[in-house]
């Protein structure tokens, strides 16, 4: 897989998912082997590029696990154009531009997926930001608005014409928010429409289904996206087994050990006190990808922590609980993992 000069180690992808790919995150899926990550999205107004938030979300590491992928998000082609120019003297090596996003106050103020009502206004967007850099510009969006205003093959031609260099297709419209089933079939139409790299992404769980969803659309990579909630490692497990190397998911010696390491990561990240707060959703997903049940007591004891060491204490505890003792599996340890 490759988008302007930059070729991927493979072609599955994390997409960006705002408030839960931030830097610690996108960092342990690269290490656990997804091909490439892109930021989570950041404002195209720039009244707010020094609020916190945004400058978190500006942070990319080292520059060493591959290319810098920043998602912007707006509505004003001249704002949009201005944001990625920023972006790129940041460091941005390559430019997303969100017309996927169905949240509410995103939509709200005419960005995101609510773009998809105006053709127009997105060709003079993808137009305005591809001419104001010299770094590969992609774009991620969905299949419509609604079932009644499906667009997404003439958006594509759109993109295509105004220089995209590669569109990542979420299969369902913004009426559907993360509900029903992807549009697989919507897929295949848009990438047998245009010549640049399609991306699939929608439902995308597993190497079985990430198979089938290559097969079925012609696609060139997937992009996993909620499946990868408290499972950092299997984006990377997909990429291994799509070309036949058997794997096995991280036994729970290897879930604690990344948990601990991830934990430590956000406190580090964002500060001790935001960062115990923003740990426990994660914390939640991963006990939720555990293959045994924890319980809702010990679930309200670690959430009740309000310390970075009282928190890796507690989830250290839970682990270390004689009910998780039967419970490994011969799966690879995390470095093991890692090294595959």
């Amino acid at each position: 897989m490759q988008i302007g000069p930059y070729v991927f180690d493979n072609n599955v992808a994390l997409a960006p998912m705002a408030g839960i790919t931030d830097l610690p995150f996108r960092t342990l899926c690269r290490e656990l082997g997804v091909g490439w990550t892109v930021s989570e999205m950041v404002t195209s107004r720039p009244d707010l590029r020094a609020s916190r938030k945004t400058q978190l979300r500006l942070r990319h590491g080292d520059g060493g696990i591959g290319p810098r992928i920043v998602q912007i998000v707006g509505a004003d082609p001249d704002l949009l154009a201005d944001a990625a120019r920023f972006n790129v003297e940041q460091g941005a090596d390559i430019i997303d531009i969100n017309m996927g996003c169905p949240a509410k106050k995103v939509c709200n103020v005419a960005s995101g997926s609510a773009l998809l009502r105006d053709e127009a206004l997105v060709a003079s967007i993808l137009e305005a930001v591809v001419a104001a850099v010299d770094v590969p510009v992609t774009l991620k969006t969905r299949t419509g608005w609604d079932h009644e205003t499906r667009n997404a093959v003439g958006i594509a031609r759109v993109a295509e014409a105004a220089g995209i260099q590669a569109l990542t297709l979420h299969g369902r419209t913004r009426a559907d928010r993360f509900t029903g089933e992807a549009e697989y079939d919507t897929i295949a139409e848009v990438k047998a429409t245009v010549s640049i790299p399609v991306i699939a992404n929608g439902d995308i769980d597993s190497a079985a289904k990430a198979h089938a969803v290559l097969a079925a659309t012609g696609a060139d990579a997937v992009m996993i996206g909620r499946a990868a909630q408290g499972r950092p490692w299997l984006p990377g497990q997909i990429a291994r087994e799509l070309p036949g190397i058997a794997t096995t998911a991280p036994d729970i010696a290897a879930i604690h050990a990344l948990m601990h390491r991830h934990l430590d990561d956000m406190h580090a990240f964002y500060g001790e006190h935001q960062g115990v707060r923003i740990a426990r959703k994660h914390i939640g997903w991963y006990l939720d990808a555990l293959p045994l049940a924890v319980a809702n007591d010990q679930r309200q004891h670690i959430n009740r922590a309000v310390t970075g060491a009282e928190q890796l204490a507690r989830v250290d505890a839970l682990f270390n609980h004689e009910s998780f003792a039967d419970a490994a599996t011969t799966a690879p340890t995390t470095q093991e993992a890692m090294a595959a």
